[in-house]
């Protein structure tokens, strides 16, 4: 389901059923129900990589799945979102539920029902709120786009796919094999002829 209320305030998020994932952009509740296994096999994958390699006390990032981001008027959730600790040492200092400060990258994986979203609105927001790079993950093509922030708009400096072993923008110093974040394939069962031709 796209978007659903108009105006939205925060207590409409706050209704959504169990397991719905709700955004306030533009003064409209987006909501969407929890994504496929391979949306979540991407996202999970793709969180633990760069944690491990990035993450604090590793090189210097925060890096977190699906946080809310309270950006002005907009109430955002992207699947992933890093910030250099460098700019926000105190990033955890307050006890809130939600980040007011702008990540320094932020990572859709899209989803038939969310691709539009993320590509077009979501994806200006971040520029207009200075965020500095964008990845877009599609699980089904089975492809990495990379984006640079500069003033007039988002630059692509990377289109990547199938098994490419990766560097990309900002953790371009570690490797990053896409052949990764694609779910297994389905095991064939005995007698299956259903994966030939």
């Amino acid at each position: 389901m796209g978007q659903v209320k108009f105006p939205a305030t925060y207590e409409d998020l706050e209704a959504l059923p169990v397991g719905w994932v709700g955004e306030l952009i533009d003064d409209a509740l987006w909501a969407f129900p929890r994504p496929a296994k391979w949306h979540a096999w991407s996202k999970s994958v793709l969180g633990a990589r760069l944690g491990a390699a990035f993450g604090e006390g590793q090189g210097g990032w925060w890096v977190l799945v699906e946080p809310e981001l309270h950006l002005g008027a907009q109430v955002l959730v992207p699947d992933l979102a890093a910030w250099r600790c460098e700019r926000v040492p105190d990033l955890f200092a307050r006890d809130a539920p939600a980040f007011d400060v702008a990540p320094d990258w932020v990572c859709e994986v899209l989803s038939p029902s969310t691709a539009a979203l993320d590509r077009g609105r979501k994806l200006a927001l971040y520029h207009q709120q200075g965020v500095g790079h964008a990845w877009l993950v599609d699980p089904r093509a089975r492809t990495v786009e990379v984006f640079r922030r500069e003033p007039p708009g988002w630059r692509t400096v990377g289109r990547h796919g199938g098994d490419e072993v990766i560097h990309a923008e900002p953790f371009a110093a570690e490797p990053l094999p896409l052949a990764r974040l694609w779910a297994p394939p389905r095991p064939v069962a005995p007698g299956d002829s259903s994966h030939q031709g």
